[in-house]
């Protein structure tokens, strides 16, 4: 994987798909920025592994929902490395329960980590990014933002708006020569799907063509393609990472 650029910021990634996608980067050269909202230890932990493989990271904890400190984050990475290379926008939380129950904070709390925090990156991004001119940014929404998926109306809409957001930055600054993409990862193998019952899992991946959760890495390595030099002619694309769910 080519990187014309030095460095990227990762929104959540002391756990889960966004650790992977931090180690990932970091094995392709890149320095990376692990951001966490809570939980410096487990983003320390990530720094060491990172470390340990012989590449290059930082930490740096802020709330991603969080304008000021988003913008603030972005000044201490411009003043440190002297450029923002890349972003991904993966912080993200669900509140699930069936629409009839769910309050309206239930609903704006799930919009404002999810699709507030990535429109906020995306922003503050296209600010750093414009000085040179390059840049490319990924948003991580999810295969339930193209599907709907019941008890989860906060969580569709907010990843179903991410994919359409990417869509109007993407025309706001390809002219500057910055990219936005999405990745809308389907059922993956995390803590969270561990431990679900047998009996659900073979449920969900009866309806997977390839019959089988994905794998945090593999949403990592289509982060890195859209990141890269590779997709340098894709712009405002949503890339399918769901074993087929969605075709």
């Amino acid at each position: 994987m080519q990187f014309s650029g030095k460095n990227v910021l990762v929104t959540g990634s002391s756990r889960g798909i966004g650790a992977e996608i931090a180690k990932a980067l970091a094995g392709y050269g890149l320095k990376v920025w692990i951001n966490y909202r809570s939980g410096a230890e487990a983003a320390d932990g990530v720094k060491a592994q990172i470390e340990e493989a012989g590449g290059e990271a930082a930490v740096i904890g802020f709330d991603a929902s969080d304008e000021q400190a988003f913008a603030d984050a972005i000044k201490v990475i411009l003043d440190s490395d002297g450029e923002l290379s890349y972003l991904v926008n993966n912080a993200g939380i669900t509140n699930d329960k069936l629409a009839m129950r769910m309050k309206l904070d239930d609903f704006d709390s799930v919009l404002k980590a999810n699709l507030s925090s990535a429109f906020l990156g995306s922003k503050e991004a296209l600010k750093a990014m414009s000085k040179k001119r390059f840049g490319s940014v990924v948003n991580v929404a999810s295969v339930v933002g193209e599907t709907g998926n019941a008890g989860q109306v906060n969580y569709s809409a907010s990843k179903g708006g991410m994919i359409a957001m990417t869509k109007s930055f993407a025309k706001e600054a390809s002219a500057r020569g910055i990219r936005y993409n999405t990745v809308t990862p389907g059922f993956i193998a995390t803590d969270m799907t561990e431990q679900l019952s047998e009996k659900v899992r073979e449920g969900f991946i009866a309806n997977i063509p390839m019959k089988r959760f994905g794998e945090a890495k593999e949403v990592a390595e289509a982060i890195a393609f859209l990141l890269s030099d590779h997709s340098s002619y894709i712009t405002g694309e949503t890339l399918k990472v769901n074993g087929g769910m969605v075709m």
